[in-house]
């Protein structure tokens, strides 16, 4: 099987990809609305929703900045800090960047 995000080739079994960490087989998957540790600009709420709805995060951060210059900023704001404080935060961890640098002891 290959990965439909990144196109490396998974293990049949796989549920996340190795290499970009991308779900696989999500139609057993139940979608969560959470704010995601990466991709994020300010809290996450924006690339939480685009997630969930299945959106592109530019078009989502996109409309969410239409939709708040048309009603007028401080609803917009105001929603935002709401999502903010009521959608978790997401417990997938952010892969760690390999360092070329050798640990010593001390």
């Amino acid at each position: 099987m290959y990965c439909n995000q990144c196109g490396k080739a998974i293990p049949d079994d796989a549920r996340v990809c190795a290499y970009c960490g991308a779900r696989i087989g999500v139609a057993g998957f139940k979608k969560e609305l959470v704010r995601p540790r990466n991709n994020r600009r300010i809290a996450g709420v924006c690339a939480g929703l685009a997630e969930y709805l299945g959106l592109d995060i530019t078009l989502m951060r996109l409309l969410w900045a239409i939709i708040s210059v048309m009603t007028g900023i401080f609803p917009g704001l105001i929603a935002y800090i709401v999502a903010w404080v009521i959608m978790p935060e997401s417990n997938e961890t952010m892969p760690v960047p390999a360092t070329q640098q050798q640990v010593t002891h001390s």
